[in-house]
């Protein structure tokens, strides 16, 4: 890439690129997923929820995350844990992996796109993976917190998780692209450059 050149998603020619509905097709999925998850959370997960302990006659109550008050091998089996412990190794399996290789994609691979005309132009497959990471990360995040205990830490990280995928899948505004290409702006990433056909 040129000085002068500025970095977009489209595959560069002879480069090997990855139609652009597949990974929307993805965020569709995560996100519905992660949607009905920050329902369960906030409607049944102790994540989110408070219990008060009397604490003798003088009527003082101290207010604890019910969260606190599990063990960790009980915060591990709530299904909010393993919910999202999925969605983070879904995310790891598309950041290091690459988006070609994820389950989703290849689901679009074999059962959506024989369906559809041809994409007009074709995406380049780094910056998708990239955005990847950036899920995998903050979900990851988000996992550990509440395993330790921290009070909605799940909530935050699907909701912010949630909000990149609605983006992507109603939109087609990747956010984790955009991450990647103001990186590249920045001089702070390199173009990594994808097996070519």
């Amino acid at each position: 890439m040129s000085p002068t050149e500025k970095p977009t998603l489209a595959a560069k020619p002879g480069q090997k690129g990855i139609d652009p509905r597949g990974p929307r097709f993805g965020a569709g999925i995560t996100a519905v997923i992660l949607l009905a998850l920050i329902a369960y959370a906030l409607l049944r997960d102790p994540s989110t929820g408070t219990t008060s302990i009397d604490h003798g006659t003088d009527g003082e109550e101290a207010s604890w995350s019910s969260l606190s008050l599990l063990t960790v091998s009980e915060r591990l089996l709530l299904p909010s844990t393993i919910v999202l412990a999925l969605l983070v190794a879904l995310f790891a399996w598309g950041a290091f992996a690459g988006i070609q290789r994820h389950p989703y994609g290849l689901l679009f691979k074999a059962l959506i796109r024989p369906r559809l005309t041809p994409p007009t132009e074709l995406e380049d497959p780094v910056p998708p993976t990239f955005a990847q990471g950036i899920g995998f990360v903050i979900t990851l995040v988000g996992l550990v917190l509440h395993v330790a205990g921290v009070p909605w830490a799940l909530v935050f990280a699907a909701s912010f998780a949630f909000i990149a995928a609605f983006l992507n899948s109603v939109f087609g505004y990747c956010l984790g692209c955009q991450i990647y290409l103001l990186l590249m702006r920045a001089g702070i990433l390199a173009r990594k450059s994808a097996p070519t056909l």
